[in-house]
């Protein structure tokens, strides 16, 4: 069974079916299973592009009074495309939910181009809606390593290798810069002890990166390994929960939770924050933005330059704070 029969169900064929004329819904069938098996779009990533195609079907099927068949997509205008974007608005959809429907539109569209069903011109000629670009918020150095240590978990009541399990997968984050589901995918023979100084991260896009993992973030991990009651399998996962399997990201969002309330640190402060910390900290102390793009595992630099605009700021309300003549 290949990627895209794990994701796709007679269920989601049925749906466009009953949103589509026949041809128009196996073209949508084959548009999911290159962008899965060809593309190898992530599960949430189909979830959401289907999501999005099925609601501009039901659009389409209110609009034209009929369900919408290859040649509607053909004859499709630029209006017909902003009154589906201006209906959403009206349903409180946000600018970027808008810009990812958009998106998923277009590749469809695309689709439908490249096998010489249709033309996209129409969604070239739509603007995408503008997002306010918001700044990353890190967490303060000092709290950063605090929640990467076991010590600031004094008082919580679970089993000491939760706790100590928990520090080593916050130690990645901020000591490694590792999105959570990266690190909770890694296999424990993967695990960086005894000397491995390195990690090979699978990332975003299905593109690989070369980690650097330094010293207290070995030591983390090696104190979890030699507290965990569960025998491992080489090529099973390293952060594993109570029982066992495979560790959920929801858990260590709410072991932050429980240390935002004891650090007195903002709802801001989640697992991804740290993330933000390791790349700000970094360029606060003359890391290579270049270098940071790599180790964030970033496709391009404008991604990572976000971060200049964190240090700018930071480096304005500094300088407000202390300078006599700055108030």
């Amino acid at each position: 069974m290949g990627k895209h029969d794990d994701f796709q169900t007679a269920g989601d064929f049925e749906a466009f079916e009953n949103l589509a004329e026949t041809g128009l819904a196996a073209e949508a069938r084959g548009w999911l299973s290159r962008l899965a098996n060809e593309r190898r779009f992530s599960a949430n990533t189909l979830e959401a592009y289907t999501r999005d195609l099925r609601q501009f079907l039901s659009f389409l099927m209110g609009h034209l009074g009929k369900r919408p068949d290859i040649a509607d997509f053909s004859d499709m205008k630029p209006g017909d495309i902003r009154a589906f974007m201006a209906r959403r608005r009206t349903e409180g959809v946000e600018s970027r939910s808008l810009l990812r429907a958009l998106a998923g539109i277009r590749s469809f569209a695309r689709h439908l181009e490249r096998e010489g069903k249709a033309s996209a011109s129409a969604f070239a000629n739509v603007r995408s809606p503008k997002i306010a670009r918001s700044l990353p918020k890190p967490i303060p150095a000092s709290e950063a390593k605090a929640l990467a240590d076991t010590a600031c978990r004094d008082g919580d009541n679970r089993e000491p290798w939760i706790l100590v399990r928990d520090a080593a997968v916050m130690s990645l984050l901020y000591g490694a810069g590792l999105r959570i589901s990266e690190a909770l995918s890694l296999r424990r023979r993967e695990a960086p002890i005894d000397g491995i100084d390195s990690l090979t991260i699978l990332g975003k896009g299905q593109k690989t990166r070369m980690t650097p993992v330094i010293a207290p973030v070995r030591m983390a991990i090696e104190d979890y390994l030699a507290l965990c009651p569960w025998t491992l399998d080489p090529d099973g996962p390293l952060f594993v929960g109570a029982r066992g399997g495979p560790l959920s990201p929801r858990i260590i969002q709410l072991a932050m939770e429980r240390l935002r309330g004891a650090l007195g640190l903002p709802d801001s402060a989640t697992p991804h924050a740290l993330r933000h910390s390791f790349a700000t900290h970094l360029l606060a102390r003359g890391g290579d933005l270049r270098a940071i793009q790599e180790l964030l595992g970033h496709a391009s630099l404008s991604t990572t330059q976000v971060y200049t605009a964190v240090d700018s700021a930071r480096l304005l309300a500094a300088y407000k704070s202390a300078h006599p003549r700055a108030g």
